[in-house]
C-alpha cells in the first residue's frame, strides 16, 4: 500500500528526518512512535505532500507520489488527521464532514449524505446538526477522523487522534479505529498508520510498530519484539513502561 524509503527533511541546519524508510502493507495498522520532536509529524507531512523531501521516495499503491500535493495524494487514496484539530466552528458536524465528501461527490445532497454516513460510523451520529465549536475535545478529534474518512481513503494517516482524551474517551474511540481498519456496514477496510503516545492503544491496535527518535527509525516489528528493544526502552519507553506494556501483552484487547 505504502512504501517510503531514505525519506530526508532538512530545516535550515537542522536534520528533521534522516534517511527514514517505512513500509505500510494492505490491511493493516501500523504504528509511529517515538518521543516529542522526533519528526514523526514531519515524516507524515512528506509522505501525505504537506512537505517536500530533500530526499529519498514515497510509493504509494505503486505509484511514485514524492513531491506530489496533497489534493492529489488524497485524490489517489490517502488522507491524513491533524494533531491541531481545526474544524469550521460556525458549521454544523455535517457540514463540516461533507467537505471532504466533496472530493468526490460534487453534488451536495451526494456529499451531505456521505457525510452523515461517516459521522454515524465514527459515533456523532446524535451530534450531525450541531455546531463544531460546540463539540467536546473528544467529538472534535471524531469529528477530525470522519472528515479523513469521508474523502474514501485506502490509506489513513492518523496523527495523535487520541490526544487530550481521557481513559474512557480512549476505549471508546480504539473500536471505532479497529472498526475503520476491518471494514464494516458493507464499506472496505481502510489501511491506518498511526502517530500515537497512548502507549496501550498502539500495542493494543498496530499489527507493527516504527519507533523514530532523532529524526532515524530506530527499530521496527511487532508490539512485543518493541517493548523488549534495548534502544526504545532508552530512548522513548523507559524501563518502567516497557515492563507494563510486556505484562499486558496476550490480555484482552481494548
Amino acid at each position: 500500500m505504502l512504501e517510503a524509503s531514505g525519506l530526508t527533511k532538512t530545516f535550515g541546519g537542522l536534520t528533521a528526518v534522516e534517511n527514514a524508510s517505512l513500509r505500510v502493507p494492505p490491511g493493516a495498522i501500523v504504528g509511529l512512535i517515538g518521543p516529542n520532536g522526533a519528526g514523526k509529524t514531519t515524516l507524515f507531512a512528506m509522505l501525505s505532500g504537506f512537505l517536500k523531501p530533500d530526499a529519498g521516495r514515497v510509493v504509494f499503491r505503486g505509484r511514485d507520489v514524492t513531491g506530489l500535493p496533497p489534493h492529489e495524494i488524497c485524490r489517489l487514496g490517502m488522507a491524513r488527521t491533524f494533531q491541531i484539530v481545526q474544524p469550521f466552528g460556525a458549521q454544523t458536524v455535517r457540514e463540516n464532514v461533507a467537505v471532504g465528501a466533496h472530493l468526490r461527490h460534487r453534488g451536495r445532497a451526494e456529499a451531505l449524505a456521505r457525510a452523515e454516513r461517516v459521522a454515524r460510523q465514527v459515533g456523532l451520529g446524535d451530534e450531525l446538526d450541531k455546531l463544531a465549536m460546540n463539540l467536546t475535545i473528544a467529538g472534535r478529534k471524531r469529528l477530525e477522523l470522519a472528515r479523513a474518512l469521508a474523502t474514501g481513503p485506502a490509506l489513513l494517516l492518523l496523527d495523535e487522534v487520541l490526544a487530550g482524551l481521557n481513559p474512557q474517551e480512549i476505549t471508546e474511540v480504539i473500536p471505532v479505529i479497529r472498526a475503520i481498519a476491518a471494514g464494516q456496514d458493507g464499506a472496505a477496510g481502510v489501511t491506518v498508520l498511526m502517530i500515537e503516545h497512548v502507549m496501550q492503544a498502539v500495542m493494543n491496535l498496530a499489527e507493527r510498530v516504527y519507533v523514530l527518535a532523532n529524526g532515524r527509525i530506530i527499530a521496527d516489528g511487532a508490539p512485543a519484539d518493541i517493548t523488549s528493544n534495548r534502544a526504545v526502552i532508552e530512548a522513548y519507553l523507559g524501563q518502567g513502561t516497557a515492563e507494563r506494556l510486556r505484562r499486558a501483552q496476550g490480555a484482552v484487547r481494548i
